[in-house]
């Protein structure tokens, strides 16, 4: 047994037997055993699960492979510390502690050798998963497999591939003076070999002694795994035959330098007997092999036999009991080996023996000629018979088609000028076009859209050029390349990529030099500048064939549909995102170009989506920071990924890479996939001399910060002077997320930060850090004119004590043999762990692929326009906008809806006041009043409440992108807010207004009760004489009576005189009060004219004083500009307010008559006049002035326009209150019932059965108008329910395109001058068309009246059953409980139960029944009205006007854009700022060109982002720019156009009547742009639906 010093482990020999069993065993135990048929893959291993997240020990031996590969896969040092917690004993438990127990303590069989591990996942992983690991613990200077057991046979493979990624940088001495570097693919690498090989038994521990060659006195590490680490004195089960290698490699400083040039190391575990194979390898490829011994065979056959190129050493431990000298002395000489031997003695420390050794090895490096590169030991491997893991034809056919592609590469310039041609000089034209397109920087005094048609021609042809060009041949090896199907397209990128690399490295190498020797001499400007733009562009890897793949597809979209070229590139997206499924990275900008290929992402993203659907969420993880901060290198550590960062390769532009997220963590992250964006530096040098490398700078952040949910700001401290720079640019692109609605995490990193106490230290530095982003944030705020954001915190989620990271420098020592810091991989894993946390915390749900799709298209698009002007329109946003605004609609309606049902309770409460059908305890109707407005102040307060929480809780959402609107909370809870006040002082003013008209009523009440009983009397007395006579009288004879009767007692009746109220007075007093605070001017103004002969004309306002000046200011103006002449502008809104008061009027005071057969009669009864009314027209005034602010009025327009409104409303309302005089009077109203009372009369006389008679007449009389109305009065807030239920009116913007659409359709010009001319009236009417258009038929309205119908009359048979119950025989009482039960939802006339009630001698129990038929009848007979009117006249007898409510709703807060006159879209009453979806040219509206008169075809959508300036009333007729609008009109947010086309709409329209629009404005046709008579009515429909976001 092998180790009984402090040698290697000991070897289980049951291993030599049954290698097989013992392999078998071992995967079995670490839980690999699947993993050896079926591979483990990247995608495997750098998912994100539990394991990866969480700080868990292994608990048992098959956790060790996936801790192993945890650490190593983040580079952690500490990755072979191997040991699972059933294996850690704990001896502090034990009471006593026994110490022979304690000598005779041995777990190590349970525990598993490290080598064990690493070989058994090297045989269990693909060959992309050995590469990985290869080059991460080459990182971590382990040493890597060089030959792998086979363990099924004697055989052992060779990893080439597995090493083919690593690349090493040193400096040999002869390069330390020039301070030169090599930088090479250590494959590639011509290095002697030195080998270290065991013989038999040995006491010294072999790998332990490599390590103390390898490492100096100030830098010692473990790269050979040996006896005395931990689990490395466990029995290897499978490594034995394992071959390491390392590498030892010069910095060029003597001091710290073992050998002055680097040398490969080679350990062979197991003795040579058993591996003759892998020791003949290594004498055939090495310089010299060490081998190690304690006991040597005089034969010494492995050493005689082989076919030695490399020298031999002989290593011995003297203090061996089996060591003989004699025998070491015989085989020395016998060989030639006497100078060749070393041989540890008692009297030697390790330190002087590995001194010795290290000599021995130097000499042998000095002066060796043997050096082979380890690609070409693979021919040695060959002849041995030794697997090669590159042989694979996977393998193979994917290099043969790399070499054939990248060996054609002689200049890397004329290649790409040539073989890579679409991304060079045309995509870098095209890129600037768009641009230009968005910026209009190079405008001049042309008109916009034709100067943007221009570009577009331009665009079309540089396409052209692109698909004139064909594919080049190297293209089309590459695409068929990656065509391949399986693993070898994988293989073909990564050759692919190391072939490219090396002859970046080596280009760059050379111009290094050249640039080295121009700059000794100062003079070399020209070349040095030239020198170092063709280091720029010397760079050439496979993003570069991606990017030409991009372009090729991108010109070929640009070809008809039907194009073979183009169907022929449609599989491109696919492949491309199968491969970035794969875990290949996806250029997202072009950082050369600035530019991204859109369509092309898109369509990739698009495919992606199409390959994972339905697991397709995501969240995003990006890095921003200076350039050479280590950005890349943090993302590669923290998520095991491989972003370049190889010398002379700093990231241009942005990559995307996909890492999965395993089902144990999804339920926490709810996403399927994370996308991690690797970004290129800021503040690059290369694009330093560039004027545009700020605002490149600023794209690429503003891009970035928009795509994701956590932003990582990587600050190095040596870098800390640019910090600023860095973070104002980060401000800027988080101060628009936030104005988007988006308010992404943000994590500050700062690197090489070493100190333990680091964080406490820094506690002052992060205070400064966070006052300079305050002040940064407000300097940004203001330059973005968003000054509310006062904060950094306010535009972003950051905590400087938790968002702040401090991270130690990423090497241990001096590279190029310092390893990667333990410090760096664990800071970097708890960034990552605080990250995955943050992600889980996030409020806002994970996008999907195709939201990610949305954003980066509307982000590019946004930013394209200017570097400092950010205008942002997104679907993602409009769609939840929209949502938000359909329910805060739908809650309003709600809400609205219950307001009206309640008020029509509280007039019905106040109408029945004081009759038999009252229920209300109160003494008087003031008091009723008060108590209805109470109970009506909380509902309101409960309802606004309600509103309020719903607006919060829909905030609270995760779900449907909420927080992308978040901007809006405040808007919408002030509409809230806004809206209870409106219907509160809507409600009081109904109430006041009905309680007066109850007051005039109970008066006339009275006296026509008096009345009515003093008639009663006398019919009365009149039976009682007739039937004292015992005469029998016949109808005529008792007529005759009746009359004599009727005359003498209506003579003696008194009929008080009914005094008219003025109207006039009052509404002047009122008049009078509302514009005394408007000073004395305002009084002198009532004075000057009577109220009476105010109103009989239209309202004309004329300019005086100020106005006048105004007015004279811009007359030059008035031709030009016509919809912006101030005088205009007041005379429209004063007649939009004249038009909502009078239709207020006429509401409150209808006229209507309807006309059935030859009766002709008023459709409702006549109101009385309520000073309410009049206070609610100066209210409505009021609040239409305040809302039209930004037109410019004075005190004596206000108060002509309010005299001009009271005076023809008082002259309404006094007719309307002398028609009600005339319909109440006592005299009329008795007199009209005298027809009835002598009927009565004679039936009492005759002593007929009035049952019958009397229960039809109380029907028809009292029940049925009351039916009638309680109809009506409900009909209304039925038909606004339905029509808000389709789709044209669920909310503002549906409303808006379903009229532009109808126009589009009708295709009728003059509906299109008075939809631009007179929006509102053109809405209104519109809105009434489409609710009479869907109750035409008139079965939905019927069906809605049904249900009302059947509901009173269900309530009326109610009542008529509860009134017999507590009733016994007295008609009276009956009717009085019938009218109390019905007291809440009819109001039956006083008048007419009055004249009911008179000789009214039924019996009740009969009455009882015949009302129950009459009922039914009546309820037959009002269907039948129903069927038969007309749904225009139920319109007019609503008491809720459907129109109305549906206009508020379309129309909101009325305003149009300063320029076009296009309608706001944005929803609630309350928004700070008016926006609308597609703006439409100028010249629509009668703009022209100054000079010539033509129509303007500029679109303000365009006009803003120019250079353009306007000149109109609100500027005073001076100049002013375009991009300055809002310091004119700051309510106003007029966003780009998202895409060229997005106006098709009215430039179709525009073009189509070009003639006519300039006939209708007096003036010259426009020139219309030639690509606007191009465009069809199905593209213009198209444009609509993408601009108002309708899918």
């Amino acid at each position: 047994m092998e180790g009984t010093g402090d040698g290697e482990p000991p070897v289980d020999s049951s291993g030599d037997r049954n290698k097989g069993k013992q392999l078998e065993n071992l995967l079995v135990d670490l839980g690999l055993e699947q993993h050896y048929t079926k591979k483990l893959s990247l995608s495997q291993i750098l998912q994100i699960d539990k394991k990866s997240i969480t700080d868990e020990p292994a608990k048992c031996n098959s956790d060790l492979p996936w801790y192993f590969l945890k650490k190593l896969m983040m580079v952690n040092v500490t990755a072979r510390n191997l040991k699972s917690e059933s294996n850690h004993g704990d001896l502090s438990e034990n009471a006593e502690l026994d110490l022979d127990d304690l000598m005779n303590c041995d777990n190590s069989d349970d525990m598993v050798n490290p080598l064990d591990i690493v070989t058994a996942l090297f045989l269990c992983s693909d060959g992309f998963v050995r590469q990985e690991m290869s080059l991460k613990m080459s990182m971590c200077q382990f040493s890597v497999p060089l030959l792998l057991p086979n363990c099924e046979s004697e055989g052992c493979t060779f990893m080439l591939w597995a090493m083919r990624d690593i690349v090493k940088k040193f400096r040999p001495q002869s390069l330390s003076q020039s301070k030169g570097f090599v930088e090479d693919r250590i494959v590639l690498s011509e290095l002697p070999m030195i080998s270290f090989v065991r013989l038999g038994e040995c006491s010294l521990s072999k790998s332990k002694i490599l390590n103390m060659l390898l490492s100096n006195s100030q830098q010692y590490h473990d790269t050979f795994v040996h006896h005395d680490m931990e689990c490395g004195d466990s029995p290897r089960r499978i490594s034995n035959g394992l071959t390491e290698i390392t590498w030892y490699l010069p910095c060029g400083n003597k001091n710290i330098d073992i050998f002055s040039e680097p040398v490969a190391v080679a350990n062979l575990r197991g003795d040579i007997v058993s591996f003759e194979t892998q020791f003949s390898f290594l004498c055939q490829t090495s310089a010299a092999v060490f081998v190690f011994f304690d006991n040597l065979d005089p034969e010494c056959r492995l050493l005689h036999n082989q076919h030695l190129k490399a020298q031999i050493f002989l290593v011995g431990n003297s203090q061996s009991k089996c060591f003989k000298m004699e025998t070491v002395k015989k085989v020395a000489t016998k060989l030639g080996l006497t100078k060749n031997t070393l041989i540890k003695t008692k009297q030697i420390n390790d330190a002087d023996f590995v001194k010795g050794l290290r000599k021995k090895v130097n000499n042998v490096i000095e002066n060796t000629k043997m050096k082979m590169p380890i690609e070409q030991m693979a021919d040695v491997a060959h002849e041995l018979g030794i697997l090669v893991d590159e042989d694979c034809s996977e393998c193979q056919t994917a290099k043969e088609n790399a070499d054939a592609i990248t060996e054609e590469i002689q200049n890397t310039l004329e290649y790409k000028e040539t073989q890579l041609p679409l991304q060079g000089d045309i995509w870098k034209e095209l890129s600037r076009l768009e641009k230009e397109e968005f910026r209009l920087k190079n405008l001049g005094s042309e008109d916009i859209e034709t100067y943007k048609d221009g570009l577009q021609e331009e665009k079309r042809e540089l396409r052209n050029k692109q698909n004139s060009r064909g594919m080049s041949d190297a293209m089309m090896c590459f695409i068929k390349a990656i065509s391949s199907p399986g693993i070898e397209r994988c293989y073909f990128l990564k050759w692919m990529r190391m072939n490219l690399d090396n002859l970046s490295r080596e280009k760059q190498s050379v111009l290094r030099k050249q640039y080295k020797e121009k700059c000794k001499n100062p003079e070399n400007k020209d070349a040095i500048k030239d020198i170092d733009r063709e280091l720029s562009n010397s760079s050439l890897g496979t993003e570069h064939f991606f990017r030409e793949m991009g372009q090729i597809y991108e010109a070929s979209v640009s070809l008809p549909e039907t194009d073979l070229s183009r169907t022929q590139l449609q599989q491109l997206p696919e492949i491309c995102a199968g491969l970035l499924l794969d875990g290949f990275p996806l250029e997202l900008v072009d950082g050369d170009a600035s530019n991204i290929p859109l369509r092309w992402v898109k369509d990739v993203l698009s495919q992606l989506n199409r390959l994972v659907s339905p697991k397709n969420k995501i969240l995003v993880v990006t890095v921003l920071g200076v350039q050479s901060t280590g950005k890349s290198t943090l993302l590669n550590t923290m998520f095991g990924v491989q972003f370049a960062v190889s010398s002379g390769r700093c990231t241009r532009g942005a990559f995307m890479l996909l890492i999965r997220i395993n089902d144990d963590v999804k339920k926490d992250l709810n996403c399927d996939f994370m996308v991690i964006i690797d970004t290129e530096g800021l503040k690059s040098p290369e694009l330093a001399q560039l004027d545009d490398s700020h605002e490149h700078d600023n794209e690429l952040a503003t891009l970035v910060v928009g795509l994701s949910d956590i932003t990582i700001i990587n600050i190095a401290m040596e870098n800390s002077t640019q910090m600023k720079d860095i973070l104002q640019i980060v401000v800027h692109a988080f101060l628009r997320m936030k104005e988007v609605g988006k308010k992404p995490k943000c994590q500050f990193v700062h690197q090489n930060v070493s100190d333990v106490s680091a964080d406490e230290n820094n506690l002052r530095d992060r205070r400064l850090l966070l006052d300079q982003l305050n002040e940064m944030t407000r300097a940004a705020a203001k330059m973005e004119k968003k000054e509310k954001n006062k904060s950094f915190t306010d535009v972003m989620e950051y905590n400087p004590d938790t968002g702040n990271w401090y991270i130690p420098g990423l090497w241990n020592g001096n590279p190029p043999m310092a390893p990667v810091n333990a410090g760096y991989s664990e800071a970097a894993y708890e960034l990552k762990k605080n990250i995955i946390k943050l992600l889980g915390n996030c409020e806002s749900s994970a996008n999907d692929i195709m939201k990610l799709n949305e954003w980066i298209s509307s982000l590019w698009n946004a930013v394209k326009h200017e570097n400092f002007i950010f205008s942002f329109r997104n679907s993602l946003v409009a769609d939840a906008y929209m949502r938000l605004c359909t329910d805060f609609n739908n809650w309003e309606w709600t809400f609205k809806e219950s307001m009206y049902k309640w008020v029509t309770y509280a007039e019905t409460t106040i109408s029945n006041f004081g009759t038999v059908a009252s229920k209300s305890e109160k003494d008087n109707i003031k008091e009723l009043v008060l108590s209805l407005k109470s109970d009506v102040s909380t509902k309101l307060n409960i309802w606004e409440n309600e509103l309020l929480e719903k607006l919060k809780e829909y905030f609270k959402q995760k779900e449907g992108h909420v927080h992308l609107v978040e901007g809006y909370k405040e808007e919408f809870t002030n509409s809230a807010k806004s809206l209870r006040k409106e219907m509160e002082s809507c409600v009081y003013s109904q109430l006041t207004a009905a309680a007066d008209i109850k007051q005039g009523m109970t008066e006339l009440d009275k006296i026509r009760e008096n009345h009515t009983k003093e008639i009663e009397k006398a019919v009365c007395a009149l039976i009682d004489e007739c039937r004292k006579n015992k005469v029998q009288m016949t109808d005529e004879e008792l007529d005759k009576e009746f009359d004599k009767m009727w005359n003498e007692t209506v003579k003696k009746l008194s009929f008080p005189e009914q005094k008219p109220t003025n109207v006039f007075t009052s509404v002047s007093h009122y008049l009078r009060l509302n514009v005394s605070p408007k000073g004395s001017l305002a009084c002198q103004l009532l004075n000057q004219q009577s109220l009476k002969d105010c109103g009989k004309m239209p309202f004309k306002y004329t300019a005086k004083g100020t106005m006048e000046k105004t007015k004279h200011r811009v007359k030059s103006l008035a031709q030009w500009f016509p919809i912006q002449d101030p005088v205009m502008m007041v005379q429209d809104m004063a007649d939009r307010i004249i038009d909502k008061c009078i239709q207020y009027v006429t509401e409150k005071a209808p006229k209507e008559e309807e006309t059935k057969g030859d009766e002709t009669r008023k459709t409702r009864k006549t109101k009385n006049y309520s000073e309410a009314y009049i206070q609610e027209i100066l209210r409505m005034i009021d609040e239409s002035l305040e809302k039209n602010q930004d037109v410019k009025t004075d005190t004596e327009f206000e108060v002509s326009l309010k005299q001009h409104i009271c005076g023809a409303a008082a002259r309404h309302f006094q007719e309307m209150h002398d028609d009600f005089l005339q319909e109440n009077d006592p005299y009329r109203c008795l007199n009209k019932h005298k027809n009835k009372f002598c009927e009565d009369f004679k039936d009492v006389f005759h002593k007929r059965d009035q049952c019958q008679k009397k229960a039809e007449e109380f029907t028809n009389r009292c029940l049925k108008p009351a039916v009638e109305d309680f109809v009506y009065s409900h009909l209304g807030t039925d038909i606004i329910h339905e029509m808000r239920s389709q789709p044209q009116f669920i909310a503002r913007m549906y409303s808006q395109h379903k009229i532009l659409l109808d126009l589009l359709l009708q295709d009728d010009f003059g509906e299109y001058v008075r939809y631009i001319r007179s929006y509102e009236s053109y809405v209104k009417k519109w809105i009434l068309n489409k609710t009479v258009q869907h109750f035409s038929d008139g079965s939905r309205a019927f069906e809605l009246e049904e249900r009302h119908l059947e509901s009173s009359s269900s309530s009326i048979n109610d009542a008529i059953n509860k009134a017999k119950k507590e009733t016994n025989g007295d008609l009276g009482t009956f009717i009085k409980h019938f009218c109390q039960e019905l007291g809440d939802t009819l109001v039956i006339s006083q008048d007419a139960l009055a004249a009911f009630m008179i000789l009214n001698e039924a019996n009740q129990q009969q009455f009882a029944n015949w009302f129950t038929e009459c009922v039914n009848e009546m309820q037959q007979a009002l269907r039948q009205e129903f069927q038969k009117t007309t749904f225009q006249m139920k319109l007019k007898r609503l008491h809720v006007k459907p129109q109305n409510e549906l206009f508020t709703q379309v129309i909101g807060c009325g305003k149009q854009c300063p320029f076009c006159a296009v309608a706001c879209v944005r929803g609630g009453a309350s928004h700070a700022e008016h926006e609308a979806s597609l703006h439409r040219p100028k010249g629509l509206s009668g703009y022209k060109w100054h000079e010539t008169k033509k129509l303007v075809t500029d679109i303000c959508s365009s006009s803003v982002f120019s250079d353009n300036r306007f000149r109109c009333g609100a500027t005073g007729g001076e100049w002013h720019p375009y991009k300055k609008y809002r310091d004119i009109f700051p309510d106003w947010k007029i966003p780009p156009d998202p895409s060229y086309e997005a106006s098709d709409y009215w430039k179709y329209v525009m073009a189509r009547f070009n003639e006519r629009f300039a006939k209708e404005h007096n003036t010259e046709p426009a020139d219309i742009p030639s690509s606007w008579t191009n465009i069809t009515s199905e593209q213009a429909e198209k444009s609509l639906k993408e601009s108002f976001n309708i899918k």
